[in-house]
């Protein structure tokens, strides 16, 4: 079940709040809100099970008997206690185990049938694999179950001593299947606190709805052409096309993950949940290191806090940083799926950030005449490592940047097929590329200015999304293409 879908917007969501919200409401009446909220709570709990549970049943065990690790974990790694060193590490290992299983034992088949026959099938014959089914959303409650361990380990929280509500934090539904990643930190007190006002219905509400046209109007509608350039035979895709293809594709993984971003941070609103952000227009970067300043916010900062810091960051001289940086980029490029694509993409913008962090000493500040070079930069940079991203083999990828390069077919864009540019498409990919620069924010920030009243600000906003809203609504229900890019990683 995805957000953009009928069963979730018009069967799952309207029950959840029609059941959750009277219950809220009684807790915000209550002075300890306690019981109540823990009824919230359970509900919650019940209905993120359901969510998951939708597609793959017999996989809710797996997530699970993750969350009961890590919450067992809090406690054995707790400070004060004998051992909690060993613990900290069998959890995480646990973790590990359990993710690589998953989502890298069929790579890691590859790689020993490879090497088997390097070696002249000296281990006998090749290994027979059949392939693992991902669990959704395993790299994101992965990752919160271990940084919750490491943050009890380090002393920053305490240990959740409610099993109901720390199941409830792992398998939070908004949340689960694509982020933000969230710590436990960041909502602890929201599990035994929170109100939720017409406030918050009301920018819980604007919020989800500009994802659902982020993901449905734009993001939906430019993957058509991103395919179809993409599946062009490389002798017939000439350079402006695949220029517009890649381009097509950095407008569809944004808008369809920020969008996706967007909703949870809505929906978490909706139920007195404040998520953190998890993009910040990162189009409008001036550097690779500002990108992801930018970009997937709360994945950086997890790899930032949990392995770069701890292998010593950039405190061990030139070197040593950038080792770090290419060994980061690479394991985050390993999250990502297990293909050695996503490795090379990783590592590339690894390049990147070393190669910046070195040469910043002699470049200093950027002076404010060479911005606008170094913001294209970053976009030339970025569109180049989507190309490694979105190709499934190496050969693929060398085939697209021979094809950007005019290496192969010549001639403009007769190459896209005229089937896929529709009136749509044009409207969506002009919006896509207007709105990855923050002109929104700018314009509050101007009506602000030209003291525009916050009730015609706020009746402006409610009509744009209204707007939305019923163009998202025709859209669905045409059937229109539908795919989630991050559903599975």
């Amino acid at each position: 079940m995805v957000f953009s879908s009928v069963i979730f917007l018009f069967f799952f969501l309207p029950l959840v709040l029609a059941v959750g919200l009277p219950l809220q409401v009684l807790a915000n009446r209550q002075r300890g809100q306690g019981k109540v909220l823990g009824w919230a709570n359970t509900w919650l709990l019940f209905a993120s099970v359901v969510f998951y549970a939708w597609g793959e049943v017999y996989l809710v065990g797996v997530m699970i008997a993750s969350c009961l690790l890590n919450y067992a974990g809090g406690f054995w790694c707790e400070p004060g206690r004998a051992g909690r060193r060993a613990a900290l590490i069998g959890v995480v290992t646990a973790n590990l185990v359990l993710l690589a299983w998953f989502k890298y034992s069929g790579l890691a088949v590859e790689i020993a049938n490879r090497g088997n026959a390097a070696l002249g099938h000296l281990f006998g014959a090749d290994i027979t694999w059949v392939a693992v089914v991902l669990p959704l959303g395993i790299s994101f409650y992965t990752f919160h179950g271990i940084s919750y361990v490491v943050d009890v380990w380090r002393a920053k929280i305490a240990p959740c001593r409610s099993l109901r509500d720390f199941l409830c934090y792992s398998t939070l539904f908004p949340q689960l299947v694509a982020g933000p990643i969230v710590r436990y930190s960041e909502v602890a007190d929201q599990f035994v606190r929170r109100r939720v006002g017409r406030e918050d219905l009301a920018e819980g509400a604007r919020r989800f709805i500009a994802g659902l046209g982020k993901k449905v109007l734009i993001a939906n509608q430019v993957s058509v052409l991103a395919d179809a350039i993409f599946l062009l035979p490389e002798a017939e895709r000439t350079a402006a096309a695949a220029w517009v293809g890649v381009t097509a594709y950095a407008l569809q993984i944004f808008f369809d993950f920020s969008g996706y971003s967007d909703m949870a941070v809505g929906l978490g609103r909706m139920f007195g949940f404040r998520f953190p952000e998890n993009f910040d227009y990162p189009y409008s970067a001036g550097s690779m290191r500002d990108f992801w300043r930018r970009w997937h916010m709360t994945l950086s900062r997890f790899f930032r806090d949990y392995l770069y810091i701890p292998l010593g960051g950039n405190r061990h001289g030139a070197l040593r940083t950038a080792l770090n940086l290419l060994a980061v980029f690479a394991l985050c490029g390993l999250w990502h799926g297990a293909s050695w694509n996503f490795v090379a993409w990783g590592l590339f913008h690894g390049l990147f950030l070393a190669a910046e962090r070195v040469l910043e000493p002699i470049t200093g500040r950027t002076p404010n005449w060479l911005r606008p070079a170094g913001h294209g930069y970053t976009i030339v940079a970025v569109l180049l490592s989507w190309v490694i991203f979105r190709c499934d083999t190496w050969a693929q990828t060398m085939g697209y940047f021979r094809s950007m390069a005019g290496l192969t077919a010549n001639g403009g864009l007769a190459a896209i097929p005229a089937n896929v540019v529709t009136t749509g498409l044009l409207y969506a990919g002009a919006a896509g590329l207007l709105l990855c620069a923050p002109l929104w924010p700018m314009l509050r920030r101007r009506c602000e200015q030209w003291l525009v009243g916050d009730r015609a600000l706020e009746a402006t906003e409610v009509c744009v999304a209204l707007v939305v809203l019923f163009l998202c609504l025709i859209s669905m229900g045409a059937g229109t293409h539908n795919p989630f890019i991050y559903y599975r990683f």
